[in-house]
């Protein structure tokens, strides 16, 4: 058969895991900012690709089909992102990797997919992506939307997102070629992305680019002419609207994918 189990792919990660926890710090960090640029790029682009559309409907399967490429690029090169390295409890509850080696991995990683997201963001800021016409307008008030999501629904919107993604790394996981993995890792990242649901490391971008516009003259006076509350980009709103319900609503969802996946294949065959 050309796919593995997913009693397989959960033994598989559990050692894949164990070995992410021992990767050098600057190694680590290295493909954390890679994996950070690899979601913030599908990020752009799906702002780029659906600016114009007035539909809600097609605004968000455009954005769930372009968008979904991320994670199979993510998983292709072997970079590192902290949503789907929250399996590695996987690898701890099978006594493969430690505590404290999981919690190092999800520091040093996030802090570098933090990196890669705000490169991407402040380039196409900066250097004249976001223009000064409808993009700009519809990127700051995206940006808007995200942070001021209330807590409660921030944090539920990230565990129902992590669900998926995490479930993604297994499907992308239990293939033995490359379009099976793409297509594994594809189908549930769409399915969030159509639902709405929230990715800490996409919203990296997503809310860099409006917190960036903002202090372009030209972006932030088209985003104001459209009748976006600029006053609403803070970086407090950045960190305490959106990265720490979405992140903690993120953690949540990834540890229920986990602990259940080795629960159900791994826990009575050791």
């Amino acid at each position: 058969m050309n796919l593995f189990t997913m009693a397989e792919a959960a033994n598989n990660y559990s050692a894949a895991g164990a070995g992410k926890t021992k990767i050098p710090t600057a190694k680590m960090l290295l493909l954390g900012i890679l994996a950070g640029f690899l979601i913030g790029v599908p990020s752009v682009v799906t702002n780029m690709a659906t600016y114009t559309i007035t539909n809600a409907s097609a605004v968000r399967i455009i954005a769930g089909v372009l968008f979904a490429f991320g994670l199979g690029t993510v998983v292709l090169t072997g970079a590192e992102l902290f949503t789907g390295n929250t399996l590695i409890v996987i690898s701890v509850l099978d006594r493969q990797a430690t505590v404290g080696g999981m919690l190092r991995n999800w520091l040093i990683v996030y802090a570098g997919n933090f990196l890669g997201s705000l490169l991407v963001a402040g380039i196409c800021a900066r250097f004249g992506w976001l223009g000064s016409g409808g993009l700009a307008a519809f990127s700051l008030r995206l940006a808007v939307t995200k942070m001021t999501m209330p807590f409660e629904n921030a944090f539920f919107m990230g565990v129902l997102c992590n669900i998926l993604v995490t479930l993604a790394v297994l499907l992308s996981l239990s293939a033995k070629d490359v379009a099976g993995r793409f297509l594994g890792a594809w189908v549930p990242v769409m399915f969030f992305v159509v639902a709405g649901f929230s990715h800490s490391i996409a919203d990296m971008t997503y809310c860099a680019l409006g917190l960036f516009g903002k202090t372009v003259p030209a972006a932030a006076q088209a985003a104001a002419q459209m009748g976006v509350d600029l006053t609403a980009l803070t970086w407090g709103r950045y960190f305490l609207g959106n990265m720490l319900p979405v992140t903690l609503g993120n953690l949540l969802g990834g540890l229920l994918v986990g602990a259940g996946a080795w629960c159900c294949h791994l826990r009575r065959a050791k």
